[in-house]
């Protein structure tokens, strides 16, 4: 199961590349082969500032819809508008082309409240 090193995770299963005090957010492999196949992804929270914890948007697969959380405090800045026609990106390749949001972080020291690949992958193997 791929867990990227170079990125953060939460325990909803979102994962967080953080570059400078912007962070790109999407969720994980293991929670994309959990929901089952994507087909719709809601994201109305563009231009909001959200806390942690928060719901930014829901995704809709074949199996289940599921609230996506905000891994920290911050305004979401943008939707990976590839997703309105393609959300199956999100299970073909959850790191890169099938990224969700962009947020502008409130606070970068938030981050270190995030999980490392290592953690994460103690969680998932929990489940």
């Amino acid at each position: 199961m791929s867990i990227p090193s170079e990125l953060r995770y939460t325990r909803d299963h979102e994962w967080v590349k953080i570059e400078g005090n912007q962070a790109t957010v999407g969720i994980t492999y293991y929670a994309q082969e959990m929901l089952g196949d994507i087909v719709y992804l809601d994201i109305e929270t563009i231009g909001e500032k959200l806390s942690g914890g928060d719901v930014f948007g829901v995704v809709e697969a074949v199996k289940t819809v599921s609230d996506l959380y905000m891994p920290v405090d911050g305004q979401v800045t943008e939707f990976n508008e590839e997703l309105i026609n393609a959300p199956e990106l999100v299970n073909s390749d959850p790191y890169k082309l099938g990224w969700i949001i962009k947020i502008l972080l409130s606070d970068i020291n938030q981050i270190s409240t995030l999980l490392e690949a290592e953690d994460y992958r103690k969680i998932i193997q929990e489940e």
